[in-house]
């Protein structure tokens, strides 16, 4: 099992599960870090997605399961807190006697400033180099351009959003490679088209854009939210499900605490996995979805001391010769110095 070099990755990283209760101002506490990224999903009821950052500000959203631009909203994350949030008394973050998840990462705990290493300047990258996250914000230009990202190590997933008007998330993955792109907030397949990256795999400073608009659209602005592998606490892989409940095992090098898994080849769900059940593997919700958490053994996983396996024979986590790539985050079980890591 990898070392790590971080030696309690629940202070870069949690999902902060809370009761909602409708109300104005309900500050939540307890995330163990001041979160500069929060993905809110109401897990009892049918509500969209809502995400947050640093750089946009706490009471922009945007909508992981939609193509909606960038917006102002004062009744859903109204602040960032040293240990968590506040939040209004929308449905989608605080619903009354509901079951709430806040999907939290820790980036510069700040909006940053810019960063020059690509042919465009960030208005923003808020970075945390120690678990490979960084936030950043640009303009679109138009054309073949590179944009840093802060991170002094290469990015295996990136996210974009368009952020002033309505288009597609953009996903590169690495297991897909730098001509094809993925969309968050839909089903589809993943989509050959040399213009989301340029057909050019990202370095440590830099990522690649061509000049689709849904990434680098000319005077249009953008969020990057970027990922770079950390042993022992983030992977972004792929692997071939069989189709079968005995189904394949994937190591990760540490114990997942939630892993994001998308069928690449056709259409099929973003799904989610948490280890917030124990005994409990057919759990999970989908970031494409307003869907409320639902369970269904089909969708089994077991997150283990060392990765996950699937126990359900759904196609879009473990269809039978289908390529699925993921991301997991979790906790290697000792870290830098020897030190066991007991507590997430």
């Amino acid at each position: 099992m990898a070392y790590t070099g971080i030696n309690k990755s629940s202070l870069n990283f949690t999902t902060k599960l809370f009761t909602g209760n409708n109300t104005n101002g309900h500050a939540i506490t307890g995330v163990g870090f001041q979160p500069d990224m929060v993905w809110f999903k109401n897990r009892s009821s049918q509500q969209n997605w809502r995400a947050f950052d640093v750089i946009r500000g706490a009471t922009y959203r945007i909508v992981p399961n939609e193509n909606t631009a960038n917006g102002a909203e004062a009744q859903q994350l109204q602040a960032f807190g040293a240990d968590g949030f506040t939040v209004g008394a929308d449905g989608s973050v605080n619903g009354n006697n509901e079951s709430m998840s806040a999907y939290c990462w820790k980036a510069g705990n700040s909006q940053g400033s810019s960063n020059t290493d690509g042919s465009i300047n960030t208005t923003y990258t808020s970075v945390n180099t120690t678990a490979g996250f960084s936030i950043s914000s640009y303009t679109g230009t138009g054309s073949n351009a590179t944009v840093g990202h802060g991170l002094g190590a290469v990015p295996k997933m990136i996210i974009i959003k368009e952020l002033n008007n309505t288009s597609n998330w953009i996903v590169y993955h690495a297991s897909t490679g730098n001509g094809k792109g993925l969309q968050l907030n839909t089903t589809a397949a993943t989509d050959t088209d040399s213009t989301f990256w340029n057909s050019t795999t990202p370095t440590s400073s830099v990522f690649s854009l061509g000049n689709n608009g849904n990434v680098n659209g000319s005077s249009d602005n953008y969020i990057a939210y970027c990922f770079a592998e950390k042993p022992g606490f983030s992977k972004f892989g792929s692997y071939i499900g069989n189709g079968e409940a005995n189904g394949t095992f994937v190591y990760t090098g540490f114990k997942p605490k939630m892993v994001i898994v998308k069928e690449t080849g056709s259409t099929g769900n973003w799904i989610v996995k948490n280890d917030y059940y124990d005994n409990q593997n057919d759990h999970y919700v989908l970031v494409n979805s307003t869907d409320a958490e639902t369970s269904g053994a089909v969708v089994g996983f077991d997150l283990l001391s060392n990765g996950f396996k699937l126990r359900g024979t759904a196609g879009d986590s473990n269809g039978s010769g289908a390529s699925i790539s993921y991301m997991a985050f979790g906790q290697t079980i000792v870290g830098t110095n020897n030190v066991p890591c007991t507590a997430f």
